[in-house]
C-alpha cells in the first residue's frame, strides 16, 4: 500500500490542474455551459469595446430625434399622419436627404376625430357624397402619408415577436419577403422564428420601398444588446432588420447572399453579402453591434428644428436619416456595452455605420478551435512548468503570461477585427497558478516548518535570546496592542524586473531585502512578511516596546540611508538604482499567530495597519521617501516633522494628518528652521484659502529649493481657483486610490 501511494503521489499534483482544465475544455465546446464563464466573457467583451471606441460618429448618418422638446411642440405621440407626412416632405424636399429609416411603426388608421365624424355623416347622407369625398380625402392622414411614401425611398419599421405564449394577434401586414441567395435553405440555419407581427398599415406598406424589423430576439441574457440578427423568419419568409433595409435602399436593393462554411449537414453561416458589403454573422445572423461611441456619438436633430427648418441643411444634403425616439417616456431606450441607457435608433445608426464602412467585430468559425487550443496549450504548459519553480520566478512567468494573453488578445481585437475569448484563459491560467501555489506551499513546505524555531523567522537573534529568557511574556494568542507598522515597496519594481532575467532579478532582491532585514533587526523590529519587493514589519510585538514608534522611524530613515549607499554598489553590479517609498503608521493593532490549519503566520491586523500601507502609497504622491502619520509622529516627538497634508485616504472616512520626518530636534539650522516655519505658515493661509499669499510662499520657497510638495500645492491653488472647495472647506484632500 505505501508503495502504490509513494507512486500515485507525484500525479495528484498535475491530475489537479488537468481537472482545471477539463472543465475549461468542455464549457469551450459547449458540452457544459458555466454561466460564470459565459458573464466574464461578456465583461471582457464590454472592457475591450470601450477600451477601443473612436468616439466619432458618421456625419451623414444622423439621427431625427421625437425628443421630449418635440413632444411638448407637437403634443403626445403617436402625431396625426399628416405630420409625419410633412416631415418627410421636408426632410426630402426642402433637405434633400437620400434615405430615411423609420424607428416606428404605424401599426393602426390614422384616429381623426374630424375625419371620422364626415364618414359617419356620409353614411347618414349619401347625397352628399359628391361634397363630402374630397373633403374627407383632403383630411386623411393615412392618404397623405402613403402619397409621400410612394414618392420617397423611405423604409418603413415594423415589429416580430417570437414569444409563443402570447395570443395576441398580428397587426398591420409584412412587407415583401427579403430576396436571399444561399447555396443552403435558410430553414437548415437557426435562424430566429417569431410567432407574430405587428406591421404597417397596408395602404402605407403598398407605397413604401420596404421595411425592417427593429425587434432584438438575441438580447444578452443580463439585458445587454451586443449582437442584433439582420434576418428574421416568419411562416417560412425571411425578413430584414432595419438597418439592413436602409443600407439596401442606399445601395439600390441588392438581393442578400449567405456566406457558408462546412456542409449541408452541419452549415454555418459565416457573414453576408450585401452589394459587396458583408456583415460578419452567426448562425442566428447575429451581428456584433459595431459600437462607435457613447450615447451622442451620431449627431440628433430635434424633429421641432426640421418642422421650423432651423437644421443647417448642409448636414442633411444626401445624408441616411433614423427618425426614432430618446424620449424616456416612449420606452426606445437599451443597454449596451458602452451605456446602460442609450436609444434604440442609435443602434441602428452603429450597424449601418458598420456595414458600410466594414468596422465590424467578428468570431469566425474557427475561433472555437482556435480557443481550444490555447487552453490546451496554456493548461500542459502550467501544469508541468510551474512544480519545478519558486515563487519568484511563478510570479515573474504569471506576470509575462497574463500579459501575453491581454496584448495578443488585443492584437486580434484591434487589427483583425477578431473577437477571440479572454476571460477563459485568463481565468484558466489563474486558477492553476494558485493552485499550484497553494499545493507546493501547504502540501510540500509544510514538512520543512519546526515550530521551535517559529519566531526566528520574524525576529533578530537577540530578541530571540531575550523571549527565551522569559517565554511567560509571549503569547501566540490574538491580542490587541498599541503598536508600530512599516510598509516599504520599490518604486517602479514591475519595470525592473521586466528588464532582469530570473536569476540577476534573485540576486537583485537578495541585495535588497538583506541590509533591509538587517536595519530592521537592528532597531528591535520584527518582519512580518515579504511581498515581492515590498517589506511589512511592525514594532511592539512580540516583545513590548515602549519606543516602537521612535524605533520605527529611526529604522525608515535609516532603510532610506542604506538606500543611497547601496546605489554605487548596484551600479557596478550593472543594477539598476533602487528607490523605496515607506510608510509608518502608530495606533491599535490585533496581533498573534493567524491563519489556517495548513499554515500560520504572526502577524498584524486592522485598521491601523491599513492606514500604514496607504501611507507608504502616497509617498510618491508627495515627492517624499518617508510618510508617517500622526499619532507616529505624536510619540516619536523627538524628530522635527514636515506636514504634509491633511487627507483622507481610500477605506478610512475620518481625515488624517500626514508627516515627513525631518530631522532630530536640536540638529537643524536657523535657516532651516526658518525654511521648514514658512512652509507651515503657507499650509495656513492656503486651508484659510488664501490663494495668493499660499502662492507667493511657495514661489519664494520654491526658489530656494526644489520640492515637490510645494509644487502640489501650487497645483492645488491653480485647481481651486477654477473650482473653489466652498466656504465649509475643512482643508482635507481625498485621495481616491490606495
Amino acid at each position: 500500500m505505501d508503495s502504490l501511494k509513494k507512486a500515485l503521489s507525484p500525479l495528484i499534483r498535475p491530475l489537479g490542474s488537468l481537472l482545471i482544465l477539463a472543465i475549461f475544455l468542455l464549457h469551450a465546446i459547449g458540452y457544459w455551459n458555466i454561466g460564470l464563464f459565459s458573464k466574464l466573457e461578456q465583461i471582457a467583451y464590454d472592457v475591450r469595446i470601450n477600451m477601443t471606441l473612436p468616439n466619432e460618429g458618421d456625419s451623414q448618418i444622423l439621427i431625427i430625434d421625437i425628443d421630449e422638446d418635440s413632444l411638448r411642440e407637437i403634443g403626445q405621440f403617436p402625431w396625426p399622419r399628416e405630420y409625419i407626412a410633412e416631415l418627410l416632405y421636408i426632410l426630402f424636399g426642402e433637405y434633400g436627404i437620400s434615405t430615411l429609416g423609420f424607428d416606428i411603426v404605424f401599426p393602426e388608421a390614422d384616429q381623426r376625430g374630424a375625419t371620422e365624424a364626415l364618414k359617419g355623416l356620409l353614411l347618414e347622407k349619401p347625397e352628399l357624397t359628391e361634397t363630402l369625398t374630397p373633403l374627407i380625402e383632403s383630411m386623411d392622414g393615412d392618404r397623405q402619408l402613403a402619397g409621400i411614401l410612394n414618392q420617397t425611398p423611405a423604409v418603413l419599421g415594423f415589429y416580430l415577436d417570437r414569444e409563443p405564449e402570447i395570443e395576441t394577434p398580428s397587426v398591420g401586414v409584412l412587407p415583401e419577403p427579403l430576396p436571399i441567395k444561399s447555396p443552403i435553405s435558410p430553414s437548415l440555419l437557426p435562424i430566429p422564428k417569431a410567432q407574430r407581427f405587428s406591421g404597417n398599415q397596408p395602404v402605407h406598406q403598398a407605397n413604401a420601398l420596404s421595411a425592417g424589423f427593429f425587434d432584438n430576439p438575441l438580447v444578452d441574457q443580463d439585458g445587454v444588446f451586443r449582437r442584433v440578427p439582420m434576418i428574421q423568419e416568419y411562416q417560412g419568409n425571411y425578413y430584414q432588420s432595419l438597418s439592413l433595409a436602409v443600407v439596401r435602399s442606399v445601395l439600390g436593393m441588392p438581393p442578400v447572399e449567405f456566406i457558408i462554411s462546412g456542409n449541408k449537414n452541419n452549415p454555418t453561416l459565416e457573414a453576408l453579402d450585401v452589394g459587396g458589403f458583408r456583415i460578419p454573422v452567426d448562425n442566428q445572423t447575429g451581428a456584433l453591434v459595431p459600437h462607435y461611441g457613447g450615447r451622442g456619438t451620431f449627431e440628433y436633430i430635434s424633429v421641432t428644428d426640421i418642422f421650423q427648418q432651423t437644421a443647417a441643411k448642409e448636414k442633411l444634403q444626401g445624408a441616411i436619416v433614423l427618425l426614432g425616439t430618446s424620449a424616456p417616456g416612449l420606452l426606445d431606450l437599451r443597454t449596451t456595452p458602452v451605456q446602460s441607457v442609450y436609444a434604440g435608433v442609435e443602434v441602428h445608426a452603429n450597424l449601418i455605420a458598420g456595414i458600410l464602412h466594414q468596422s465590424f467585430k467578428h468570431q469566425p468559425s474557427y475561433t472555437v478551435g482556435g480557443e481550444i487550443l490555447l487552453l490546451i496549450f496554456l493548461g500542459l504548459l502550467l501544469t508541468f512548468t510551474l512544480p519545478r519553480l519558486n515563487p519568484l520566478p511563478i510570479l515573474i512567468g504569471s506576470v509575462l503570461i497574463f500579459s501575453g494573453i491581454w496584448y495578443g488578445n488585443l492584437l486580434l481585437w484591434t487589427d483583425y477585427k477578431w473577437v477571440f475569448p479572454l476571460a477563459t484563459p485568463v481565468l484558466l491560467s489563474a486558477l492553476i497558478i494558485a493552485y499550484q501555489l497553494a499545493y507546493g506551499y501547504l502540501v510540500e513546505s509544510r514538512g520543512k516548518r519546526q515550530l521551535t524555531r517559529l519566531f526566528g523567522q520574524y525576529v533578530p537573534p537577540e530578541l530571540v535570546d531575550e523571549m527565551n529568557e522569559n517565554p511567560a511574556s509571549i503569547s501566540l494568542e490574538g491580542e490587541s496592542r498599541e503598536m508600530t507598522v512599516l510598509f516599504s515597496d520599490v518604486r517602479g519594481f514591475t519595470t525592473i524586473s521586466e528588464g532582469l532575467n530570473p536569476e540577476e532579478l534573485t540576486r537583485l532582491m537578495n541585495a535588497f531585502l538583506t541590509p533591509m532585514t538587517g536595519v530592521i533587526h537592528e532597531y528591535r523590529g520584527t518582519i512580518d512578511k515579504y511581498m515581492g519587493d515590498a517589506i511589512m514589519a511592525f514594532w511592539g510585538a512580540p516583545l513590548k516596546d515602549p519606543l516602537h514608534a521612535k524605533h520605527g522611524v529611526e529604522a525608515g530613515l535609516r532603510m532610506i540611508e542604506i538606500m543611497k549607499e547601496l546605489g554605487p554598489e548596484f551600479k557596478k553590479r550593472g543594477w539598476p538604482e533602487l528607490k523605496i517609498g515607506v510608510g509608518l503608521n502608530t495606533g491599535p493593532m490585533n496581533v498573534g499567530n493567524m491563519g489556517s490549519e495548513f499554515r500560520m503566520a504572526y502577524t498584524v491586523l486592522g485598521d491601523a495597519v491599513n492606514l500604514g500601507s496607504r501611507l507608504e502609497g502616497l509617498t510618491k504622491q508627495y515627492g517624499v521617501d518617508l510618510m508617517v502619520s500622526e499619532t507616529t509622529a505624536a510619540a516619536a516627538d523627538n524628530y522635527l516633522y514636515r506636514e504634509l497634508d491633511l487627507v483622507k485616504v481610500k477605506g478610512k472616512h475620518e481625515p488624517v494628518a500626514i508627516f515627513e520626518p525631518v530631522a532630530l530636534k536640536g540638529s537643524l539650522s536657523e535657516a532651516e528652521l526658518n525654511t521648514l516655519d514658512r512652509y507651515h505658515q503657507t499650509l495656513k493661509h492656503f486651508r484659510n484659502q488664501d490663494w495668493g499669499y499660499a502662492e507667493r510662499l511657495l514661489s519664494e520657497l520654491l526658489s530656494e529649493e526644489k520640492r515637490m510638495i510645494y509644487d502640489v500645492y501650487l497645483d492645488r491653488i491653480n485647481l481651486y481657483r477654477e473650482q473653489p472647495p466652498g466656504k465649509d472647506w475643512d482643508g482635507v484632500f481625498t485621495h481616491t486610490s490606495k
